[in-house]
C-alpha cells in the first residue's frame, strides 16, 4: 500500500510516497482504509524538523482521520467491518498519510450517516481543540463575549461557530478583506484588521466593542506579540487561553496587563491532554451529533489527493487559507 514518508526534514518536497507494508491489526486494534486525513500545523512543523513529538525520521505524518473499516482484530467488539469511523493517533502513531492504517479501536469514533468523511477528518485536531477549550477550559457562557485571534484558520474557524453556537458574542481578528468576509459569514459579530492597524488600535477596538469591559474569553492560536495584546484586551475575571505559537516569536509580558483583573490564563495542547490521561471519545461523539444535526459545518480550504501532500503542505503554510486542509485517499 501507499503512505508519505519523511525520511529526512526538510520543505514540502520532503514528502515522498512511497511503498509500505500492508498494516494488519494487533490486540485490540483494527484496520482503517482511510479516505481523508487532516493536514495540521503540527504536520508542517514535524516535517521541517521543528516538532519535538515527533522524533527522528523516517516519519509517517497524520493525526487524524475518517474511512471505512476493513479488519478487526478478535478482542475487538465495539467496531465492525464496514462500518465508518474517525480515528485519532500521532505521527507514526500509526500517521494518518496512509492509504490503510492499524490503529487502536480506543482511538476511533462510530461516524454518522449524516456526516461525510472530510468533515469526519477535519474533527479530532483543530474542532476539538476549539471544543475543548472554549467548553471545557473557559466554560463559555451564553452572553459572554469572545475575541477569536486567526479566526480563518481551522482552529479558528471552528471556534466562531462554536462560541456562537453557545450564545456568546463573537470577536474575530483576520488578516485580509476576503477572510474577513468570510469569517462574518460563519456568524461571528465584529470581525477585525489583524494586519493594519497598530497594535495599540486592535486593542483598543475590542475595548470600544465591549464598551470598555474587555472580553470575557480570549482564544489566542498566534502567541508571540499577539499573546501580549490578549492579556490587554482581556476583561475582568476572563480567560486567555494560549494555544499555539505560530509566530515562531517570544511573547513580551507585563504581568500588570492582567493580575489586576484577576484573569486566568490556560495553556493548551490537544497532544499533551491526551497523553495526561484525556479520553476525547464522548466530546468527538457530541460533535458528531452536532454536525449531524446540521449546527456546525466543517468549512474545507482545500481537498489534494494523497500523491500531493507536499502540495497540501505548501497550501498550509502560505497562511491564506480560509478552513481546513484535506488530504483524501483513493486506493489504486
Amino acid at each position: 500500500m501507499r503512505g508519505v514518508v519523511v525520511r529526512e526534514f526538510g520543505g514540502p518536497e520532503r514528502l515522498e510516497l512511497a511503498e509500505l507494508p500492508e498494516p494488519a491489526p494487533g490486540q485490540g486494534e483494527i484496520v482503517l482504509a482511510v479516505e481523508a486525513a487532516g493536514v495540521n500545523r503540527a504536520d508542517v512543523l514535524a516535517r521541517a524538523g521543528k516538532y519535538h513529538r515527533a522524533g527522528r525520521p523516517p516519519l509517517l505524518l497524520g493525526l487524524e482521520g475518517a474511512g471505512t473499516v476493513v479488519a478487526v482484530a478478535d478482542d475487538v467488539t465495539e467496531v465492525a467491518v464496514g462500518q465508518r469511523v474517525l480515528a485519532f493517533g500521532a505521527t507514526n502513531e500509526p500517521g494518518f498519510y496512509a492509504e490503510r492504517v492499524a490503529v487502536p479501536a480506543a482511538q476511533t469514533v462510530l461516524v454518522p450517516d449524516e456526516v461525510d468523511s472530510l468533515s469526519a477528518a477535519a474533527l479530532p485536531t483543530a474542532w476539538l481543540s476549539a471544543w475543548y477549550t472554549l467548553r471545557t477550559l473557559a466554560r463559555l457562557d451564553a452572553g459572554e463575549t469572545v475575541l477569536v485571534h486567526a479566526a480563518a484558520s481551522g482552529v479558528g474557524s471552528a471556534a466562531v461557530q462554536i462560541a456562537v453556537d453557545a450564545g456568546a458574542t463573537v470577536i474575530a481578528t483576520a488578516g485580509s478583506p476576503e477572510k474577513r468576509e468570510w469569517v462574518e459569514a460563519l456568524g461571528a459579530h465584529h470581525v477585525l484588521d489583524s494586519r493594519g492597524p497598530s497594535s495599540a488600535e486592535r486593542v483598543q477596538h475590542v475595548l470600544d466593542l465591549t464598551g470598555g469591559k474587555g472580553a470575557d474569553v480570549v482564544l489566542d492560536t498566534v502567541g508571540g506579540a499577539t499573546f501580549s495584546e490578549s492579556l490587554l484586551t482581556v476583561g475582568n475575571a476572563g480567560r486567555v487561553i494560549a494555544m499555539a505559537n505560530v509566530a515562531l516569536e517570544p511573547s513580551t509580558i507585563d504581568t500588570r496587563d492582567f493580575y489586576p483583573k484577576n484573569a486566568r490564563i490556560f495553556g493548551f495542547q490537544i497532544t499533551a491532554l491526551r497523553e495526561g490521561g484525556y479520553d476525547p471519545r464522548p466530546d468527538l461523539r457530541d460533535l458528531l451529533a452536532a454536525l449531524a444535526q446540521g449546527r456546525f459545518s466543517v468549512p474545507v480550504d482545500a481537498t489534494y489527493d494523497l500523491t500531493e501532500a507536499g502540495d497540501a503542505h505548501t497550501r498550509l503554510e502560505d497562511r491564506s487559507i480560509r478552513g481546513k486542509v484535506l488530504l483524501t485517499v483513493r486506493e489504486q
